[in-house]
């Protein structure tokens, strides 16, 4: 820093040259630093992105060497070095710079030296590109993208405005693209983003997101107008709307949310929005879903609970923990596997089941990392039981996002050889949802586990409209009668002839059949008549955690009810 504190004239300068040279910035980000006092001031976009500590900072060359990778920082130390020195009269250099979630971004950074009339340097004036950052327009539509919707966001969220968001998408653009062209399926999605501008959003910003899907954000409308708006929409698509040659009946999906809570991220308030927008699509027929997040007495906001959930996962999972049910043998009642249920738990929210916030983080970024660490977790407990119940078999629960993740099954097969455990002794549980997959992606990701070894289970049989379709269409080794197909059994003829139907399907495609929520000698004798495989309930034990599991196991205090 220069010897003295910076005058308000220079600050004016400063601000003055700072201006000028933002208005030909284009997508860069702009810095000027006043040589004489070391003084500096930085676009905001950049002070926000790295949790700088203002826009005004003197000695910023210091500070933002912190933040550069230390195999980049002697190449940049060099080049500011030759520029205050007078050595040099500008650079162009590229690195890596470290964002606040610990992920290193590349940069690149120009800048020359401009300099008084007795020809010392008297400012550094240079721009800095975030290379993760894209333009912020969609050269389809024309509208602000992806990229310019979570900016825009970012914004609502700092400066604390509460809006209303939505989440509209085009149904089936897929086969109107393979029936009628690309070059039709493109006029459409012009065409629903223009009519979005001019009916919805006349009062907010517009955004094409991914895909098929648009986003909509107002300041102004109401719950019940932005619903009103949205049944206008649809209702105006249904009946069809003229591209070229063609009368084009447009099915949509929508989702929406109010943000009013500013204790998160954007991140978190785009996963629930995601997820109003799927339940939309894949249960409410395309209704609008609305999410919720309102405060009560007994549970603080969604928002703030999710992005805590969201947090943990780039907190080392701190939070995070797994607990293991037992699965026994329908006849003999010995061990022969355990399932693996992940638990999430902080001071603040305390016990959130998984059912509750996996649905949530499915198609969230950060989602893969968490399926990972459950993998890994569950592999090295694996090793651990196998010690002490040799034939016992890991069951682990799966998204169906994770099964259409490029390069899983080779990363399922690392992880195996890095725990050093048998393929057989490893059994995938898969929910109804992963209809939701391709289907000829499906059998091929089972196919090749079950060749290598790897056992495969449906979860929650019955539950869902496709079950049977799937266990018709898949090669699974079992199929688990979901608990609340039995939880009366023991008076109820209705569920006994579910479960003698429900054997028999399995039966006939080869699966063995496992039965939860066995909860009373009475319910196991009962259902044992139907030729089960398999059990898992309380009458055997809740979920535990490993430890707990492996004293059991080993003083013969695990089974019985």
């Amino acid at each position: 820093m220069g010897e003295n504190k910076i005058t308000d004239d220079a600050i004016k300068r400063l601000d003055s040259l700072f201006e000028a040279f933002s208005i030909v910035a284009d997508d860069t980000y702009v810095f000027i630093c006043d040589m004489k006092y070391d003084y500096s001031r930085w676009s905001k976009v950049l002070v926000d992105q790295f949790e700088l500590p203002g826009e005004y900072m003197y000695a910023a060359g210091v500070i933002w060497e912190e933040h550069i990778h230390p195999d980049d920082r002697m190449a940049y130390n060099l080049g500011v070095g030759a520029l205050f020195s007078g050595n040099m009269t500008g650079h162009d250099i590229q690195y890596r710079a470290k964002r606040p979630d610990g992920e290193y971004v590349l940069i690149t950074c120009r800048g020359t030296v401009l300099k008084d009339d007795e020809g010392n340097p008297e400012y550094f004036c240079g721009s800095i590109r975030n290379h993760s950052q894209r333009s912020y327009i969609d050269n389809l539509t024309g509208l602000r993208n992806q990229y310019g919707f979570f900016a825009d966001l970012q914004s609502y969220i700092r400066n604390r405005i509460p809006v209303r968001i939505g989440m509209a998408g085009i149904g089936k653009l897929t086969e109107i693209n393979e029936v009628l062209g690309y070059n039709v399926g493109n006029q459409i999605l012009q065409y629903f983003g223009r009519y979005l501008v001019d009916n919805v959003a006349n009062r907010g910003g517009t955004y094409r997101l991914d895909g098929s899907r648009f986003a909509v954000v107002s300041a102004i409308q109401s719950k019940k107008e932005f619903e009103e708006a949205y049944e206008n929409v649809r209702t105006h698509f249904r009946k069809g709307v003229r591209i070229g040659d063609y009368d084009i009946v447009v099915e949509l999906n929508a989702g929406m949310l109010s943000l009013d809570d500013f204790n998160v991220d954007d991140q978190t308030v785009y996963s629930c929005l995601n997820f109003a927008y799927g339940e939309s699509k894949m249960i409410k027929h395309g209704d609008l879903v609305v999410f919720n997040n309102e405060l009560t007495e007994k549970n603080k906001r969604h928002f703030e609970k999710f992005h805590a959930i969201r947090a943990s996962i780039t907190q080392g999972f701190k939070g995070f923990s797994l607990v293991y049910q037992p699965v026994v043998d329908a006849d003999t009642e010995k061990l022969i596997g355990v399932e693996a249920l992940l638990r999430w738990r902080n001071d603040d929210y305390g016990f959130v089941p998984p059912d509750v916030f996996i649905p949530f983080l499915e198609k969230d970024p950060l989602f893969p990392q968490l399926g990972e660490w459950i993998i890994e977790k569950a592999l090295y407990d694996a090793k651990r039981l196998l010690e002490v119940a040799p034939n016992a078999n890991m069951n682990i629960n799966f998204s169906y996002t994770q099964l259409e993740r490029a390069g899983f099954t080779d990363s399922i097969w690392k992880l195996i050889k890095k725990a050093d455990i048998a393929p057989e002794q490893l059994c995938i549980e898969l929910t109804e949802r992963c209809r939701l997959l391709d289907m000829e992606l499906l059998r091929n990701v089972i196919v090749s586990l079950k060749a290598g070894g790897v056992r495969i289970a449906l979860d929650d049989f019955g539950t869902g409209f496709s079950s049977v379709g799937l266990v018709k269409e898949l090669p699974f080794d079992t199929i688990k009668i979901d608990r609340s197909f039995v939880q009366h059994i023991e008076e109820d003829e209705r569920e006994k002839k579910l479960l003698n139907h429900f054997t028999d399907i399995a039966g006939t495609f080869g699966a063995k059949v496992c039965v939860e929520g066995i909860e009373t000698s009475g319910m196991r004798d009962i259902i044992k008549k139907y030729g089960i495989h398999s059990f898992q309930g309380y009458f055997y034990s809740k979920p535990i955690p490993m430890d707990e599991l492996l004293e059991k196991i080993k003083t013969g205090t695990l089974l019985g009810g």
